[in-house]
């Protein structure tokens, strides 16, 4: 990943944390600015408008969570994989609220310019966790409803983080991968079974 200002950080992490208080639609640039430190003119200097600030908060946000994910999913086998997947986005969640209520507030939008940028993060995701259920879903089952069940476990797992850190965040990370995974542990079967 190519090296970025102090100035450019400084910007995105404001953008970040105001999308989060105000959301997007909240958020002006002057105030990122302000929160930044920066003049107005340095956020429209590293960023042509709006539109374009928010995108690369996502792209930075769909390439850390790819990475965790296929980091997560590599490292284990079977139902584990998709354990340490969970657990794995978890975390991230925990470490990056802030992001985490970005994505989930615009993962659905559909009138938004960057549309497309979360398209490419839930099929990234979905992806992932597509990969890691083929060897314990049943043979014969269609790679649509596949991906459903992927999207299904993906959307738990990032809305149950959200439940968790807004409404339970006393509940230890392993309690709620728990949780979650329980939903669709019996479901799934492993190639022995």
């Amino acid at each position: 990943m190519p090296r970025i200002s102090p100035t450019k950080k400084a910007i995105l992490a404001s953008a970040l944390e105001l999308s989060a208080l105000h959301g997007i639609s909240g958020t002006t640039m002057e105030q990122v600015s302000e929160r930044a430190g920066v003049a107005k003119g340095s956020v429209y200097y590293n960023f042509s408008s709006k539109d374009k600030l928010f995108e690369e908060l996502l792209i930075t946000g769909i390439g850390t969570l790819s990475e965790t994910l296929r980091t997560a999913r590599t490292s284990a086998a079977g139902f584990g994989a998709i354990e340490a997947m969970v657990r794995d986005v978890l975390t991230l969640i925990s470490e990056n609220r802030s992001l985490a209520k970005l994505v989930v507030s615009e993962i659905f939008r559909t009138d938004r310019p960057w549309q497309d940028t979360m398209q490419i993060l839930r099929r990234e995701a979905v992806s992932e966790f597509g990969t890691a259920l083929a060897p314990l879903v049943p043979a014969g089952t269609s790679e649509s409803s596949r991906l459903l069940m992927a999207g299904g476990i993906f959307g738990a797992t990032l809305m149950g983080g959200l439940e968790w850190l807004l409404f339970n965040p006393e509940t230890p990370a392993a309690e709620v991968a728990a949780a979650i995974l329980f939903t669709f542990s019996g479901q799934l079967t492993s190639p022995t079974s």
